[in-house]
């Protein structure tokens, strides 16, 4: 499955679960010699939700939360177990999620997803500047100086504006700023344009992952960012344009909304 491009190969582990989760992921996402995917997406029973999500990068490396996953999980819980209510719990690594699921016909087109409140204490991101925040903070990254801006969406994130995404060298900046050590725990990376109130264009450079088409936490990272720069607005709804397509993004006093589709590509067998 997919949101808006960003492509996890998904495991039903409701009844099972991988033996070396880590290394099946590794294998399987390399695009030129198996499944290939953004990583793998195992979708598990929960004591305490509708359903679990372990969810591990194309390196192996497991992530705590993605957004365009946990939509697509919505709709998996949905069409395929069964699990027929508009209001959904997933478990993940950084807490339960609330998605409620818009459909028509008896197919998931769109989940809101409510994402919880962004972490902004960079010792808690982490990341390695003083204050409570780090708001457009400076940073050199490969000779380069850059002003960034931290959050955490249940994995860290690096915020830069810059005047055209496209025309950034992200295979190179982006392992830069992935292992850079201001980012103990490394660090996903945006670069956004402002294209007007409420309208911001990215680019992502997701921690082993490499680029990525879409990144929902990322999306959100960039509206908070935005929001918390002068940007966008408190409580208005953002539009992110990403290489995928757009996810809509409100960033509220309290938590963190993002709204997108969630799509199927095929199902089948693999051998492990």
């Amino acid at each position: 499955m997919h949101g808006i491009g960003n492509d996890y190969i998904y495991f039903d582990c409701f009844d099972w679960f991988p033996s070396d989760p880590a290394r099946l992921a590794a294998a399987l996402s390399d695009r030129h010699f198996s499944v290939g995917g953004d990583g793998v997406v195992y979708i598990c029973r929960s004591e305490r939700a509708d359903g679990r999500m372990r969810m591990f990068n194309a390196d192996g490396s497991e992530g705590k939360m993605c957004g365009n996953a946990i939509r697509c999980i919505g709709k998996f819980l949905y069409e395929i177990k069964g699990i027929r209510k508009k209001e959904l719990s997933v478990e993940t690594e950084s807490g339960v999620k609330t998605l409620v699921l818009d459909t028509e016909k008896g197919i998931v087109r769109q989940v809101r997803v409510d994402m919880g409140a962004p972490e902004l204490r960079p010792a808690l991101i982490p990341a390695s500047f003083a204050g409570e925040r780090a708001v457009s903070v400076p940073l050199t990254v490969g000779g380069a100086k850059f002003r960034v801006t931290c959050v955490s969406m249940g994995n860290p994130h690096c915020v830069t504006f810059v005047a055209d995404p496209y025309a950034v060298d992200l295979e190179k900046l982006g392992p830069q700023f992935e292992h850079h050590t201001a980012f103990p725990a490394r660090v996903n990376t945006e670069f956004v344009r402002v294209d007007g109130r409420n309208e911001l264009t990215m680019r992502v450079w997701e921690r082993g992952s490499g680029e990525t088409w879409a990144c929902g936490t990322g999306a959100c990272a960039a509206a908070v960012a935005g929001v918390l720069n002068g940007f966008c607005g408190m409580g208005e709804d953002v539009i992110v344009h990403l290489r995928g397509g757009d996810l809509i993004v409100c960033y509220t006093q309290q938590t963190v909304f993002m709204t997108g589709p969630a799509a199927y590509a095929f199902e089948g067998d693999v051998e492990i």
